[in-house]
């Protein structure tokens, strides 16, 4: 005999994640054991410190509201409606409540059964994962608990053995080491012996330098030093070193950018601890080929824009790549940013070779926007600027304009390879952007001392650089004037901070989200400007208030204002947590539906990605509140 009454739970239920992963058998089990629940607008569900229930609950029709009380006051937490879970904590810790629940409406609730739910979730990984994500949104930490490999979301997801070049790196323990007084031709015969191409110099089991096959050709065949001399006339020093356990391509990254085939393993990643093992390029090169440091030396390689291309193209599919096998987005981040960051380099190498001429002075190339901030994942389009060195007055504007054809011929190159220009011409060709240290240092002292609505935008693009190629003195004497005229004028940062908290509410008053009104857009959700804008504000002044240098990424940034500010630690954390889940939500639609990713059509949605939105837009209203306390915008 039928059991009418489930099958209308099943229906209901098979429509909201995790139920939606079981199958038909499962679903109907668990509806068959589900208590139907009524509850009056504001009568208490359970209290803070409550024993835990035998069950976690549905939201049928209505909305629960979940708070907790601070000074007697209660603080929402969160509005569940239709389809969402809570009261997860006895689920997922088996411990009593730290939130308080009520009906914030008249209610219907579907208790599900801990006992009989458990099992059926351990067997599936997509319901455990949604059920942990779902409750580290109301807990009080849900960045330790990705940062801790407990949260395995869609965000944050274990390792997969498939992706080499994130896996541990294999390193040799048995090294063949000697003493700093050892002959060259001792060490020699010892690597004769042993068949091997390295010998490592080491002093009291720190490692001081190190010896290869190409020592012995460029300093003893060649007649240089005699193989009676001791080893450190011709190792290599200082070694590049890591501290044990780095992935592939932490490794070959290293070896890349110094030059080096080998990397010496070390107590605490530095020649001052104990040697613990060695990597080789043939070590890690021999396991697979098209991984990243393949791309960063096609790009090393790379002779002409064309094949520069080529390489953005093969990094796009990397970056598909990592977003199927769901790898955080802050290791996603650091591998396509290394290989991003090499292809500006070699545009401008190549450009530099068109130039009739050496440039006439010192010069540095500064990525800005989300290229500044090292937040780039899609094809967008490109903003950069030039600093170059003061010259004489007389000799000022055939220095500009040396520079000025240079950045036209390297974001011409940039734009062959993929990134399009700046429709607001917010790039180095342009000769607003392309100025002396001290010709910028006057910009940014009018951005600062006498801030306008169209300063504003501009300031708020130009304060995210990063140096990318040239002369770094030049981008840290800029830098230094920047603070040293912010310290001179703090009002400045309550005219930034009030720009950040002007971003559009990502939500409506009932919850729903606000989308376009009009335009080409209409209907679609702006999830950068409501979402990841005001984070990124946010971040930006409240980093130039604490001196942040070097450190441009909008997580980054959340996380290091966690280090210095104690009292507000949760906050900062849970934005960086939500910015790399809104930005990584980004890059896939943009992925799916090859464009940039800002506009969403809300329809096109499961209420899966939906809840996770919703979740992100919390840390928005409590950094958005954050500041206005902080500087008076009230």
């Amino acid at each position: 005999m039928k059991n009418t009454i489930a099958e209308r739970v099943a229906d209901f239920l098979k429509r909201y994640p995790p139920f939606q992963f079981l199958e038909p058998d499962s679903l109907l089990q668990i509806a068959g054991q589900v208590q139907v629940l009524y509850f009056e607008k504001d009568k208490p569900i359970f209290k803070e410190k409550d024993t835990n229930h035998t069950m976690f609950y549905v939201v049928k029709d209505g909305a629960v509201r979940l708070f907790r009380t601070v000074d007697n006051e209660p603080k929402i937490a969160d509005i569940c409606d239709e389809g969402d879970l809570f009261g997860l904590r006895p689920l997922i810790t088996k411990e009593d409540y730290e939130l308080s629940a009520s009906a914030n409406e008249e209610s219907i609730l579907y208790g599900i059964p801990i006992d009989l739910f458990l099992p059926i979730a351990l067997e599936h990984k997509e319901v455990s994962n949604f059920l942990i994500a779902t409750f580290a949104s109301n807990v009080s930490d849900p960045y330790s608990l990705e940062e801790s490999g407990k949260l395995f979301t869609e965000y944050s997801v274990e390792r997969n053995s498939e992706i080499f070049d994130l896996q541990k790196a294999r390193y040799s323990k048995n090294i063949l080491t000697c003493s700093p007084d050892t002959t060259i031709q001792v060490a020699a015969k010892k690597m004769s012996h042993r068949n091997v191409g390295s010998i490592v110099v080491i002093d009291a089991e720190k490692p001081v330098g190190i010896i290869t096959n190409r020592d012995f050709r460029d300093r003893i065949a060649t007649g240089a030093h005699s193989i009676t001399d001791p080893v450190t006339k011709i190792m290599s020093t200082p070694v590049r070193c890591f501290q044990k356990d780095p992935t592939v391509a932490q490794a070959q990254l290293i070896m890349l950018k110094n030059e080096v085939n080998h990397l010496c393993i070390t107590e605490d990643g530095t020649p001052d601890s104990k040697l613990l093992g060695l990597i080789t390029e043939h070590d890690i090169m021999v396991s697979f080929a098209n991984n990243p440091v393949v791309l960063l030396k096609e790009v090393k390689l790379a002779k002409r824009t064309k094949r520069l291309r080529d390489v953005r193209l093969k990094v796009s599919r990397l970056l598909k790549k990592y977003l199927d096998q769901n790898l955080p987005l802050s290791q996603i981040l650091n591998i396509l940013n290394e290989i991003n960051y090499a292809i500006a380099v070699r545009a401008l190498e190549l450009s530099l070779k068109k130039m009739e001429t050496p440039p006439p002075c010192k010069f540095a190339w500064l990525a800005l926007g989300s290229q500044g901030r090292k937040e780039q994942l899609l094809f967008t389009d490109q903003d950069n600027a030039i600093v170059f060195d003061n010259v004489p007055e007389e000799e000022y504007e055939a220095t500009q304009a040396y520079f000025i054809k240079l950045a036209r011929i390297a974001t011409r190159a940039m734009h062959k390879v993929g990134y399009a220009y700046c429709p607001a011409d917010m790039m180095a060709s342009n000769p607003r952007w392309c100025q002396s240290l001290s010709e910028w240092k006057k910009q940014y002292d009018i951005w600062i001392t006498d801030p306008s609505p169209e300063t504003q935008l501009l300031s708020a693009i130009f304060f995210d650089y990063s140096y990318v190629f040239g002369d770094t003195q030049l981008v840290t004497n800029l830098s230094d004037n920047i603070l040293l005229t912010l310290d001179k004028n703090p009002m400045f940062y309550r005219v930034m901070a009030k720009d950040a908290i002007r971003s559009p509410s990502p939500l409506g008053f009932f919850r729903q989200f606000l989308v376009e009104e009009s335009g080409d857009h209409k209907d679609f959700f702006d999830v950068k400007a409501r979402a990841l804008m005001p984070l990124i504000d946010a971040a930006r002044v409240l980093s130039l208030n604490h001196k942040l240098r070097n450190i441009n990424n909008t997580a980054g940034r959340f996380e290091r204002l966690a280090e210095l500010e104690a009292n507000n630690k949760e906050i900062y954390e849970n934005c960086s947590y939500a910015f790399k889940a809104l930005l990584k939500f980004r890059t896939k639609q943009g992925i799916l539906h090859d464009d940039s990713g800002r506009f969403i059509e809300l329809a096109t949605l499961s209420k899966a990605e939906k809840l996770k939105l919703k979740r992100c837009f919390k840390s928005i209203h409590d950094i958005q509140e954050l500041l206005t306390l902080r500087y008076n915008l009230k």
